[in-house]
Parts: C-alpha cells; sequence; structure tokens
C-alpha cells in the first residue's frame, strides 16, 4: 500500500468512527445540505416528498446531528442539569419523572448527576453540568457552599431549588416547608399519647431537609411541655438496611421509644421490617412513621403512617420556573407546595395492648 493509499485508508477509518455526515445524508437524498437543515429544524417548511426522502436517508445511516456545533451557533444546548442526593431509592424518582417530562414539552433534555449526599461532589458535579453547557439548574435543598452560588450567579445561569421552601432565603425554589410538615406529624404522633420519641434521621450536616424535620418534631414536643431530654435522635445514611440497624439500637436502648419518626419512607421501612424480625407488633408494641408517601409505604405491611408530598407537582413546577427564566424572566417565583398526614395502620395509640 502507497503512502497516499494509506491516507486514503486513515481517513476512511476515521470518518467510520465519527459516523454519517449531513454531506452523505444530502449525497443519499439528492438534495443539498442547506435542504437536509431545513428537514431536520424546520420540516414543514419542505414539501413532503423531499422531506421524506431525507428522513427515509437519516434512517438507512443513522445520522445524528451535531448538538455541538448547534449549541456554539445558538448559545444554548437544549439541556437541562438536575443533580440529587441519590438514585439509590425511589425518594426522588416521581418528581424528577415529572420534571423531565415538562422539560420534554418544550424541547429540552435531561441531565442527571447524583451527589450521595456530599457537598464536594455536588460542587463539582455543578461545575461540570455547567461546562457541558446546560442551560439551567435544577438543585435540591439550599445547602451548599457560598462560592457555588456566586459561580452561577457569574455566569447569570438559571437555577431552582426543590424539595424546600424557605420565604426568608434570597434564591428560587419549589417545595414545601419540612420543619412545619413533620411539626405537623409528630403533633398527630403525641395526640395519641406518645412521650417517648425516637427519631431515624438522614445525616444532618449539608442537609437542610434533614434538619428542618428535626426541628418540627422538636417544635412540637416543645409546644406539648415534653422535654427534649425524652428525644432519641440517630443519624444514618438513607437506606433500608440502615432504617433497620437504628430500630434495633433505639429499641435495645434503657428507655425504648413508643413511636419511632423516620426521616422518609425508605428508613421507615427497614424500621418496619426490623420490628418484625425483633418479634414487636406494630402499632402494639411500638407505632412506627415515614415521610415522603413513596409506592413503599402504601404497599408495606402494616401500610405506613407518613406525610404526602407533591412530587410530581414539584417536579413540574421546578421545569416551569427554568423555562419561565430561560424565556427572560429576570427570577423564578419561589412557589410553597402543601404536604398532607396520611394516617394509615403504623401509628396507635401509646402502650396499646396486644
Amino acid at each position: 500500500m502507497t503512502a497516499a493509499e494509506r491516507t486514503d485508508a486513515r481517513g476512511s477509518e476515521k470518518r467510520r468512527r465519527a459516523g454519517p455526515t449531513i454531506q452523505d445524508v444530502a449525497r443519499l437524498a439528492g438534495v443539498s445540505t442547506a435542504t437536509v437543515s431545513r428537514c431536520l429544524n424546520e420540516p414543514d417548511l419542505v414539501i413532503a416528498p423531499t422531506r421524506e426522502r431525507v428522513f427515509k436517508a437519516v434512517d438507512e445511516l443513522g445520522y445524528a446531528p451535531n448538538f455541538s456545533a448547534k449549541t456554539l451557533a445558538a448559545n444554548k444546548s437544549g439541556t437541562i442539569g438536575a443533580i440529587i442526593p441519590t438514585m439509590e431509592n425511589a425518594i426522588f424518582a416521581r418528581g424528577l419523572q415529572a420534571f423531565q417530562e415538562q422539560l420534554g414539552e418544550f424541547g429540552y433534555t435531561l441531565l442527571v448527576a447524583s451527589s450521595a449526599y456530599r457537598q464536594d461532589l455536588e460542587a463539582q458535579q455543578i461545575r461540570n453540568l455547567v461546562a457541558r453547557g446546560v442551560d439551567a439548574l435544577m438543585l435540591i435543598g439550599y445547602d451548599r457552599d457560598p462560592d457555588i452560588y456566586a459561580f452561577l450567579a457569574k455566569r447569570g445561569l438559571p437555577f431552582v431549588n426543590a424539595w424546600t421552601y424557605n420565604r426568608d432565603v434570597d434564591a428560587s425554589s419549589v417545595g414545601f416547608d419540612n420543619r412545619a410538615a413533620m411539626r405537623g406529624l409528630a403533633e398527630k404522633v403525641l395526640e395519641f399519647g406518645h412521650k417517648r420519641i425516637g427519631v431515624i434521621s438522614a445525616h444532618r450536616t449539608h442537609n437542610d431537609r434533614a434538619r428542618e424535620r428535626l426541628e418540627g418534631i422538636r417544635e412540637a414536643l416543645s409546644a406539648s411541655g415534653i422535654g427534649q431530654d425524652s428525644l432519641s435522635v440517630l443519624d444514618v445514611n438513607y437506606s433500608i438496611e440502615s432504617g433497620a440497624m437504628a430500630f434495633r439500637t433505639l429499641m435495645e436502648g434503657s428507655s425504648p421509644p413508643t413511636a419511632v419518626m423516620c426521616g422518609n419512607d425508605v428508613l421507615a421501612v427497614g424500621a418496619l421490617d426490623m420490628a418484625r424480625q425483633m418479634g414487636l407488633v406494630v402499632p402494639n408494641d411500638v407505632s412506627i412513621t415515614g415521610f415522603d408517601d413513596i409506592e413503599l409505604a402504601q404497599i408495606s405491611t402494616p401500610r405506613l403512617t407518613t406525610v404526602h408530598v407533591p412530587h410530581r407537582e414539584m417536579g413540574q413546577r421546578a421545569a416551569d420556573i427554568l423555562i419561565g427564566m430561560l424565556g427572560g424572566q429576570h427570577s423564578g417565583p419561589s412557589t410553597l407546595l402543601k404536604t398532607r398526614i396520611m394516617l394509615r395502620e403504623t401509628l396507635g395509640p401509646a402502650g396499646a395492648e396486644v
């Protein structure tokens, strides 16, 4: 093989790896590259027979437009980023699904990352998504380094904080008052006569939602004249296993609680499972509550008393806020959504007999 042939071969191999080009589509369809571009971007402006030839060529070749070039030309990527704390359970799934569906209605694609509840990792993911050209971001909660907020502000990048709401925080948010929601559930627990309360919480460092939920319980106890020494709190990772182990620890203490309030339904299901293993009848021997009202809460045995969070509405509203900001709104409005207590079978009177 001559040097020229080797050069041609390398060029052909490079083109093959790069995939078909718009020129390849135009050649196969017998049209100009301008017509191909018009078919892909404004198909209604192209007559049907030509449009059909172009789309047939696109399918045959497996052509995909170069979105990097389009991004440079339009200064928009058509993508929205979202960073959630975890993908290991269903806490954020329903809201994220609604968020994606709503963005899709406006032609946006969603990029998702998970921070594993690590503030440093979330900060790096924010920078990575911005570097990839996302047009906006959805973040969970308020807790992050002020430098990150400054970073976003310098770039004029729209963002919204979800799963939380605080009217005193100067940032667009859509969510609910975590403190008030958990306080309402704690008040219901106290109405059933419980005075020794155990709490299985997420780690509260860099997690404003977990801190606010615990503060809601503390406020309910104080309002009822019950001392904080009657409250036992364990911080754990969000998992069924962690909930189970924490429940055992609480119940094997010198003064076990008559009710265990969990920071979410995943922890509560773990607590329920451990209660069965320990031979405890819920709610006769001990009451257990959750938070979120995911599907697990509705099919657990017994069915879980919890706080219903409007996940889908939250995702839809978050998308609407970002789309509005991308459309020219200076800043998105903060939106407070309502939660409600789902009183089911795991909460009963303190000291009830089997």
